[in-house]
């Protein structure tokens, strides 16, 4: 992977995998996660993780650009930050352990989470998909709401062989009983229990290692797209 001097010229090369120097440095910060650790080692963060992550974002919007136009794949904006919020968290470990990246609707100003992409690495496991992952109790009923209204909409998608080969179906918490003002035998029960709407895949970090990394990802994206599209239709 090529080093990190072309960043402030806005210049990526091609996506050619993450060194494993990367997820190397991801492990070492686990266990020594402080400031003055992270400090002294941050040009390897910035040259071996995060410089390697924004060639894949740019690399994704150039394979994606025709297939997924309303999304958008910036370097600067879609990857996130690597510090933690801890203001309430019990946790105060300063720094997240992992490098990733949500890929947003354009022109989106919405004060809450919207239907996107999102691309997870840490040592140990990547997870690629996308959806809601923390929906609001207003997109909540209006997804429920497609549910009953459209019902052939959704279950398309969900039998259509690619999203059956890639997917094992829809992801997230469930209610433990049916939600208010729904019976519990209706017919979509097991969907409209559904807390958390998204799909995805795991699958090894050692994939990230190899430049086919970005066709899994750009592949599990495009596999995806129907039922994002289901979600943002559905909650705008």
């Amino acid at each position: 992977m090529a080093k990190n001097p072309l960043v402030d010229q806005d210049v990526y090369p091609p996506f050619d995998g993450f060194p494993r120097e990367g997820l190397n440095f991801l492990s070492k910060l686990k266990k020594n996660n402080n400031r003055p650790w992270f400090q002294k080692h941050k040009t390897e963060y910035e040259e071996l993780v995060r410089f390697p992550m924004q060639c894949l974002v740019v690399s994704l919007g150039r394979e994606l650009a025709e297939v997924a136009p309303e999304f958008i794949f910036d370097p600067k904006r879609s990857i996130f930050r690597i510090y933690r919020d801890v203001r309430f968290s019990k946790n105060k470990a300063p720094y997240k352990t992992n490098i990733a990246a949500s890929f947003e609707l354009r022109g989106s100003k919405s004060p809450i989470e919207l239907p996107g992409l999102y691309v997870g690495i840490e040592p140990g496991e990547i997870f690629i998909g996308g959806g809601v992952y923390m929906p609001s109790g207003e997109q909540l009923k209006a997804i429920r709401q497609a549910i009953v209204t459209r019902p052939a909409d959704l279950e398309s998608i969900l039998r259509n062989a690619k999203f059956k080969k890639r997917f094992s179906g829809i992801l997230g918490d469930r209610l433990q009983k049916a939600p208010l003002g729904y019976p519990k035998d209706h017919p979509q029960i097991e969907h409209l229990r559904l807390k958390q709407f998204y799909v995805g895949i795991e699958t090894k970090h050692t994939s990230c290692y190899t430049a086919t990394f970005l066709d899994i990802v750009s592949g599990t994206f495009r596999d995806a797209l129907p039922f994002i599209r289901w979600l943002v239709k559905a909650t705008t």
